[in-house]
């Protein structure tokens, strides 16, 4: 069984659209949030920072903590091959303090398309993962928050 892996995430939002990271697979594109694992000795404020460069060529800054969320794999529509997976994802309000030239980062994910900025209410008309956290980006809610096992 694979350990426990935290990840942090960046809510990076702007004139009503979120910017986040634009995948796709055989069912075609959907949408995550710029971030991932945090390395050992590195504090997670650190690890969204790396990450945002990396995925999104933009350098933030960390405000503070939004929502944590779990990701158990055996939970959810990828269980079939993401059954050991357990995960604790920490998203935290980001602001971009610079950019590369169209977002390109420098080391994006296996799937990654690019990088685009989403208007907040056009979130449920794409695939976005997690879907938990749209009612609470889409309704201004952003005070710390346990989703829990969420989709």
């Amino acid at each position: 069984m694979k350990p426990i892996r935290n990840s942090a995430k960046a809510v990076i939002i702007a004139d009503q659209h979120i910017l986040l990271t634009k995948n796709q697979d055989s069912d075609g594109y959907f949408y995550l949030f710029p971030g991932g694992g945090q390395e050992k000795g590195e504090e997670l404020s650190d690890a969204v920072i790396r990450e945002c460069m990396e995925e999104a060529g933009c350098k933030v800054a960390v405000r503070g903590l939004l929502f944590v969320r779990e990701y158990i794999g055996k939970n959810h529509e990828f269980a079939d091959w993401d059954s050991d997976t357990h995960q604790v994802e920490f998203y935290f309000e980001c602001v971009i303090e610079s950019q590369e030239e169209n977002f390109a980062g420098a080391n994006p994910d296996a799937d990654q398309v690019g990088v685009d900025w989403v208007a907040l209410s056009e979130l449920d008309n794409i695939r976005i993962y997690p879907r938990g956290l749209v009612k609470q980006l889409q309704t201004g809610v952003y005070k710390p928050c346990y989703i829990g096992d969420s989709n």
